[in-house]
């Protein structure tokens, strides 16, 4: 009975969060064509979620972020904790690689498409890949994108292999990997479930990576190593 409590408890708030700040965030979208304005509602929803199922970050690593820097920052990913988490940890303007498929979640695809995140269709390969690349290549000065290279939430907390979408945007596009561990999350709400439990999640921002000139396996590999050492 509490695990269902949680799950309605949680699920409400965020349908309620979606109807309250989609049409201040999709506004304010319209109104600064860079998105950052919107951006920064979507830090209002993050952070109202995570107040309300008694989610607590603590973040390490924000000496390895320079904020005058673009970054294609990865990440991995466990959890619909991940997202809101990111939002308020990372102190940076950036933008999703998404799959294409949130866009036709009612309100909340909007929300995400007017504020010029990114999205994938997975099945057109590279054609997709290129079609990311021009994008990136549109974003507003200074602006990062972020990508779980796994491309899905793992079911059980433990990493999956990364996919090299990511990396080639980074060398391709002269920019540093920001490579960043989520820990705790997936005990605090695994996937397949929406019952949540309090407590902490650590974010733990690794020291850039420098894509320029190097293979892109070799790049993924220190990359994932460098995620998996902090898990």
């Amino acid at each position: 009975m509490l695990k269902i409590l949680k799950a309605v408890w949680i699920l409400v708030w965020a349908a309620l969060l979606t109807l309250i700040l989609f049409l201040p965030i999709v506004v304010a979208a319209l109104a600064a064509r860079s998105g950052n304005a919107a951006f920064h509602g979507t830090q209002v929803y993050a952070w109202c979620i995570l107040k309300l199922t008694g989610i607590r970050l603590r973040v390490s690593g924000r000496e390895h972020i320079d904020p005058a820097q673009r970054y294609v920052i990865l990440s991995n990913h466990a959890s619909y904790y991940d997202p809101p988490a990111l939002v308020l940890a990372l102190g940076l303007q950036y933008r999703w690689v998404i799959k294409k498929e949130l866009r036709k979640v009612p309100l909340f695809g909007l929300a995400l498409e007017t504020s010029r995140n990114l999205f994938i269709d997975r099945s057109r390969g590279s054609d997709a890949l290129q079609s990311i690349k021009r994008g990136v290549a549109q974003l507003p000065e200074g602006t990062s994108i972020l990508i779980f290279p796994e491309g899905t939430r793992s079911w059980d907390g433990q990493l999956l292999p990364f996919k090299k979408g990511g990396f080639v945007i980074a060398r391709d596009g002269g920019l540093p990997i920001l490579p960043v561990t989520i820990r705790g999350s997936h005990d605090r709400l695994p996937k397949g479930t929406a019952a949540f439990s309090p407590g902490i999640i650590d974010i733990v921002i690794h020291p850039p990576v420098a894509t320029a000139g190097r293979e892109v396996d070799a790049v993924r590999a220190e990359v994932r190593a460098t995620i998996e050492g902090a898990l």
